[in-house]
């Protein structure tokens, strides 16, 4: 079982980076995937989710409009559609995978312990 993110770089500020998190050794159509990011000195943070069963998605205010999250099922493979990149938002995102029908919907999806499967990050570094 593995996630295997990617994607991350250095971009100047107003530019746009696409994540990708490739699954391995399980179906996405059974989790949900939320993004996460870890600011230098920061706690981790949830920053998007993609329901499996509903399509709905969720985005903290600090992403939101900003940020897009998308699945390819069929591919098993998550995306975060990022633009107008500021420097706050470098860090290192990750994603993770939430199995659907336990924890998770809009009151969980933030909560880490309910993730199941994490990635290892990519870098993202905002910077002129």
């Amino acid at each position: 079982v593995q996630l295997q993110a990617s994607g991350g770089g250095l971009v100047q500020p107003g530019g746009s980076l696409r994540l990708s998190c490739a699954a391995s050794g399980f179906s996405l159509y059974y989790y949900n995937m939320g993004w996460f990011r870890q600011a230098p000195g920061e706690e981790r943070k949830a920053i998007s989710y993609s329901s499996s069963s509903d399509d709905s998605t969720y985005y903290d205010d600090s992403v939101k409009g900003r940020f897009t999250i998308s699945r390819d099922n069929a591919k098993n493979t998550v995306f975060l559609q990022m633009t107008s990149l500021q420097p706050e938002d470098t860090a290192r995102y990750y994603c993770a995978a939430n199995p659907d029908g336990g924890y998770s919907g809009a009151y969980y999806w933030k909560q880490e312990g309910t993730y199941t499967y994490w990635g290892q990050g990519t870098q993202v570094t905002v910077s002129s």
